[in-house]
């Protein structure tokens, strides 16, 4: 599965998202390829990783993150729409970044399972401070690393069956670690989004997000569904004894109650993202399917 490579990797020359475009990203970008314990196994084009075929029904299994950056004086989460030309699920609504750390970066954004014990990850948050600035043009310095909280992992797959149809040749298979971070105010960071990358953005409260799930003409990714319904929202199905992380952003921010650096949170897809090109069923059957 993939290439062997090592977390020492001599870097490649400087990314430059702006000089690539989506085709350059999916068949130059190089994923970290794991294993199901999040051990990094080798390494993967973004393109062939992503492939949804009979040969490998659910693509190649790689690291992501998922950043989540909040306005701290009003509690509204920024949200982006992917944009039309994305190649994989364009078009959809999700949280403010999802991407993934590389292999060969300037910066290393190889995390170690001693890296993810401690918590610091420091690979991933490279990559996300990264991607920001690509995606949504927010300099970096505006959101340092150490204001990143990673608060756990899940793996998730999905066929991108919505956007691309039944037979779809696209999708994802991850193991996404979520990333909280929050800045004083909105007019406190540039927002600039790149047009390639993006089609629109907004801040939302709780209440608008909730609203906003319940129109069947927006499109959402399926990973924002799982994370939002299973833990940002008790009214949204988030633990009511624990609360969710956006119920008490101090508390997510400043204490370590809700981060769980043992466990990777399993979850089968909404039932219109099973299937694609490879018919990929249900993977963790003792899991139920979020919605």
């Amino acid at each position: 599965m993939g290439n062997q490579q090592s977390s020492t990797t001599t870097p490649n020359k400087k990314w430059d998202g702006n000089a690539m475009s989506q085709n350059d990203f999916m068949e130059r970008d190089t994923v970290l390829v794991l294993n199901n314990d999040d051990i990094v196994i080798g390494s993967e084009s973004k393109k062939a990783s992503h492939v949804f075929s009979p040969a490998q029904p659910r693509g190649v299994l790689h690291r992501a993150f998922s950043v989540f950056l909040y306005d701290a004086s009003t509690q509204e989460l920024l949200l982006q729409q992917r944009a039309s030309t994305k190649i994989t699920f364009p078009n959809v609504w999700t949280n403010t970044c999802c991407s993934h750390p590389l292999h060969g970066m300037d910066v290393n954004e190889v995390d170690t399972p001693e890296d993810v014990q401690d918590g610091t990850v420091m690979g991933v948050k490279a990559a996300a401070v990264r991607k920001l600035e690509h995606e949504l043009g927010i300099p970096v310095g505006q959101l340092p690393l150490d204001g990143f909280k990673f608060l756990t992992r899940l793996h998730y797959w999905a066929a991108d069956t919505v956007t691309h149809g039944e037979k779809s040749p696209w999708g994802e298979n991850e193991i996404d670690y979520v990333l909280f971070a929050t800045v004083p105010s909105k007019d406190s960071i540039t927002i600039q989004p790149h047009p390639d990358e993006v089609d629109d953005v907004c801040w939302v409260t709780q209440a608008k997000l909730l609203e906003m799930f319940a129109d069947k003409d927006l499109l959402f990714s399926p990973w924002f569904r799982i994370i939002a319904n299973r833990w940002m929202i008790s009214s949204g199905g988030a633990s009511a004894e624990k609360g969710g992380w956006w119920d008490d952003l101090d508390r997510t921010m400043n204490t370590d109650n809700f981060c769980d650096y043992e466990s990777i949170h399993r979850f089968d897809p909404p039932t219109e993202h099973l299937g694609g090109g490879g018919d990929a069923t249900a993977m963790f059957v003792e899991e139920k399917l979020y919605s």
